[in-house]
């Protein structure tokens, strides 16, 4: 199956190990027609992109757009869930900068509250239902609130409802990533879904042997599956 489009890539802005312009080449030679660079929000406390960073990445993306006509390259960020408000952290001046955004929960987010803070350890020690239940709303009110293209590996780090996700991520056109290095979506949560027919995006490593030649290892390719082919998911800047 052709890859035809990356949304899901990491770079030296976060914890990639490749810069912008060696991602759109490795890109260029798998024969990717649209790559976004997507590195971790903010909030992340331990390799979230910095702030100062923000613009001068889309500057250089647009500056890469005009060297390699051959590809769309867009500038995206994997946003941190942060509350059970689905409060993430992206404000106006930021989103301005971006061409999509993602977002998904993680362990090195900043909690808003106590109570997040509370989550983490949970999430991390326990996992009770208290937990699933408040993971379950924090993704749904994420998408409801907030203009958000690709949930990141639903139920990885913290367990979810699944079904419920998959409800509000059909009613507001949301895709859900099934990623297979963290193992979410898997293939239990894939079979209980199945009937509510959701756009899903397929992540896959595209990066190639020991990051030889400035290959980024952190990149990942994630492409829509629909009806059993790979479709391309165009993104338009606001």
């Amino acid at each position: 199956m052709q890859i035809l489009a990356d949304y899901h890539t990491h770079t030296i802005y976060s914890h990639g190990k490749g810069t912008i312009e060696e991602n759109v080449k490795v890109a260029i030679s798998k024969g990717i027609k649209t790559i976004g660079i997507s590195d971790h929000g903010y909030k992340h406390m331990t390799y979230g992109v910095k702030v100062r960073d923000i613009a001068k990445m889309r500057e250089e993306i647009d500056k890469l757009n005009e060297k390699y006509s051959e590809i769309n390259i867009l500038l995206g960020m994997e946003c941190n869930i942060l509350d059970e408000k689905g409060n993430i952290d992206l404000n106006d001046k930021f989103k301005s900068y971006l061409d999509y955004v993602m977002a998904g929960y993680h362990f090195g987010s900043t909690p808003n509250n106590l109570r997040g803070l509370i989550n983490h350890c949970d999430n991390y020690i326990i996992r009770s239902e208290r937990a699933k239940e408040q993971n379950t709303n924090a993704i749904i009110n994420a998408m409801r609130n907030n203009d958000i293209f690709i949930i990141t590996h639903p139920g990885d780090k913290g367990d979810v409802y699944i079904e419920e996700i998959a409800k509000v991520a059909k009613q507001t056109d949301t895709r859900l990533e099934v990623n297979s290095s963290h193992g979410f979506l898997n293939v239990e949560q894939l079979k209980a879904i199945k009937h509510i027919e959701n756009k899903l995006l397929k992540k896959s490593w595209i990066s190639e042997g020991n990051c030889h030649s400035g290959i980024n290892c952190h990149s990942e390719g994630i492409f829509e599956l629909f009806g059993g082919k790979a479709l391309p998911i165009y993104c338009v800047r606001k």
